[in-house]
């Protein structure tokens, strides 16, 4: 490049006057006088023309400079100008001419051209060494530049190197020329009766350029007014009508509008319920738009009282077209219509001004009967035996038979949910249990009476018979709660062969084949106080051996509860493990001694014998006397339970606690009272938890 500039000099000194134009599109570069290093020519003129690409400027300065002087720089000098403007005159030498020489100026382009002349005259009276010149293409910032310009971005500017482009914020799109903001805003639909719409960006000033439509669509019979609000600043023109923005609404087929300016137009009552609305802004301006509210009214509908016990919400003077009420009625109350409890009634009102439906009436809440409670009674507080709202009424179970579980009041009452409801169990029910172990009859001391003594009729009410189809009395029991029997499991099958001992189903009794009764006292006439029972299922112990007859207890469940009274009341189970020493009675129909049956139910009180002493007396016979059993008896003899007692009761009495419990079931034992020679019994407490988890019974 300097050598191409270098070339050019000497070829305009040699040509001496004749003018020479360069032409320089490179983004720098150098120029340098004539001959530069060595003095210039007389009587020479040289243009060098820089262009660069748009978006660019040239930026031009020197590093020497010795030119001849003269006043306004008429003899020689460099020009630098554009198209149509002189940038800078120079002249003069730098070393004392400063005033006339560019010294450290920088010479600024406005755009991509610049124009650079050197003139000398026809003589020089002196030698001068002419200009080194330096240019070089500089990036505008359009940015700044036109920030104060209409031309300028709407939003965002963004520079780059020979350019810039402009961006909009989040909801604005940018128009097609490229900086101006505007804003998608012809779709929105209005179905709600009540509303606010604005100008976009409201207050703030709207976007050019954009024209938005809004629709406020309600159902036929409504009518529309509108209220504009607060602010009302739409671009305006003095001598024109709403020349370059504005606001127009089209209400059925009227035409309201334009509207601009500072002053909001007054309220609008329509006759529609279709509203259009148009907004329209040009490319200028900065104007804060508008505010508009609207709110549709209809006919309007009777005045509304609310039912006695009731009441209608929202409670207003007026209400019309669409508007709603919910009725509901007072606690404890519920909304009656047609025959139909609810909790609650909408009505509303239609577009020819009248209610869809007339005011229910409000019925008071009735719990109805209450649930019935097994083997219990009810209650009521009140004459009438009133089931409505706060009525009261009280469970009990049948006295002196049962007990209530838990024990509670017992008093419940009607909610207004409608339901009966306890303070302590909701709307949950009690539970009546058999009273056990607490005969009506108190029986005479057994002590010192030989070989038994006949039971006095009603003391021992738990005791139950096992009898065959024809009636034949087989084995004893005892009631479990309502609806269970505990007796000896080898009661219920067959003999078997002593030398299989194993129990198969074909071997045990079905329940058609025996039957139950309670209440009995004589073994084979009948009582005015017996009950009969068929039995329903049978269920042995699961560990019971019918040879060595451990765990000979099984459950015999009722087909159908007996009624308790003062001849059938369920035994207790026992608390605690029984002592030795303690006294126990005995009760059931077997034979006496002298092997007689007798003519009614016959007891005998004998006490608990310790386990070892018991097991030593069965081990010259080789019999195991298991942990499951226990012994009662005499040491000498004589008292003792006999053939046809097997799974009778042997119960004793807790003095503490008043009631009778279940100690064993005659289970088996060597002849009957013989010498050393105890009665052992299946032990109810060692076998308690199988029996109440398979019945469910508890004391």
């Amino acid at each position: 490049m300097r050598r191409l500039l270098l070339c050019q000099a000497l070829c305009f000194f040699l040509l001496k006057a004749s003018a020479h134009t360069v032409e320089l599109n490179n983004m720098f570069g150098q120029i340098q006088s004539p001959g530069y290093p060595d003095s210039y020519p007389s009587d020479s003129e040289v243009t060098w023309n820089i262009t660069v690409p748009e978006g660019f400027r040239i930026k031009l300065y020197f590093m020497h400079f010795n030119l001849e002087s003269s006043y306004l720089c008429e003899y020689d000098y460099v020009k630098v100008e554009t198209e149509d403007q002189v940038l800078a005159t120079f002249c003069g030498r730098e070393t004392t001419d400063t005033e006339q020489t560019p010294g450290q100026e920088v010479v600024l382009s406005p755009g991509s051209y610049m124009s650079i002349t050197f003139r000398s005259d026809f003589s020089n009276e002196e030698r001068f060494t002419g200009f080194d010149a330096h240019y070089t293409a500089v990036d505008v910032d359009e940015c700044k530049e036109r920030e104060d310009e209409e031309l300028s971005c709407d939003h965002y500017c963004h520079n780059y190197i020979g350019g810039y482009y402009c961006s909009c914020r989040f909801g604005y799109i940018l128009h097609t020329d490229n900086r101006t903001c505007r804003v998608e805003c012809s779709d929105n639909l209005f179905t709600q009766r009540t509303g606010i719409i604005t100008s976009p960006d409201f207050p703030n000033p709207y976007p050019k350029s954009s024209e938005c439509f809004y629709v406020i669509e309600l159902e036929e019979g409504f009518m529309i007014n509108l209220q504009f609000e607060d602010i009302f600043d739409i671009e305006d023109h003095p001598e024109v009508p709403c020349p370059y923005d504005y606001i127009k609404i089209k209400a059925g087929p009227d035409v309201l509008g334009p509207f601009c300016g500072e002053k909001a137009p007054e309220p609008i009552s329509t006759q529609s319920h279709s509203i259009q609305i148009l907004f329209r802004s040009d490319n200028s301006g900065e104007n804060r738009g508008w505010r508009l509210s609207y709110r549709a009214t209809g006919n309007e509908c009777p005045e509304l009282q609310p039912p006695v016990h009731g009441k209608i919400e929202p409670l207003q003077a007026k209400y019309s077209f669409k508007d709603q009420v919910l009725v509901s009625c007072d606690t404890g109350y519920r909304v009656l219509k047609d025959n139909v409890e609810m909790d609650t009634f909408q009505i509303e009102c239609l577009k020819d001004g009248t209610w869809n439906n007339k005011i229910p009436t409000c019925k008071i809440v009735d719990c109805g009967v209450p649930a019935e409670l097994e083997h219990g009674v009810v209650t009521f507080s009140t004459r009438n035996n009133l089931t409505v709202y706060k009525s009261e009424m009280r469970y009990s179970c049948q006295q002196p038979y049962y007990k209530m579980l838990p024990n509670i009041s017992g008093i419940y009452t009607c909610s207004a949910k409608g339901s009966w409801m306890n303070k302590e169990m909701g709307r949950s029910l009690p539970t009546c249990l058999p009273v056990c172990g607490l005969p009506k009859f108190s029986r005479r001391s057994l002590a010192r009476i030989f070989n038994g003594h006949p039971a006095q009729e009603g003391t021992s009410p738990w005791i139950a018979m096992l009898t065959d189809p024809n009636g034949q009395p087989f084995c004893g029991g005892s009631l479990l709660g309502s609806d269970w029997i505990v007796t000896a499991a080898h009661c219920l099958h067959q003999l078997l062969d002593s030398d299989d001992s194993t129990l198969h189903s074909s071997d045990m009794l079905r329940p058609s084949d025996f039957k139950i009764i309670l209440g009995k006292h004589s073994r084979v006439r009948s009582d005015k106080n017996e009950q009969h029972l068929r039995v329903k299922r049978i269920t042995l112990h699961p560990q019971y051996n019918p040879s060595t007859f451990e765990n000979d207890v099984a459950l015999v469940e009722l087909l159908e509860s007996p009624v308790l009274n003062n001849y059938v009341m369920p035994i207790c189970l026992p608390e605690e493990p029984q002592q030795e020493g303690a006294m126990v009675i005995v009760s059931g129909w077997g034979k006496q001694f002298l092997q007689r049956l007798p003519e009614t139910l016959m007891e005998i009180e004998i006490p608990i014998v310790d386990h070892n002493t018991c097991q030593e007396a069965y081990a010259s016979l080789k019999k195991k006397v298991s942990k499951d059993m226990i012994c009662a008896g005499e040491k000498e003899g004589g008292k003792d339970a006999c053939s046809g007692d097997s799974g009778g009761p042997m119960v004793t009495l807790d003095t503490e606690r008043g009631h009778w419990y279940l100690v064993g079931t005659v289970s088996w034992g060597e002849d009957c009272g013989k010498k050393e020679r105890y009665g052992v019994y299946s032990y109810i407490y060692h076998n308690k938890d199988w029996i109440q988890r398979v019945t469910r019974v508890r004391n």
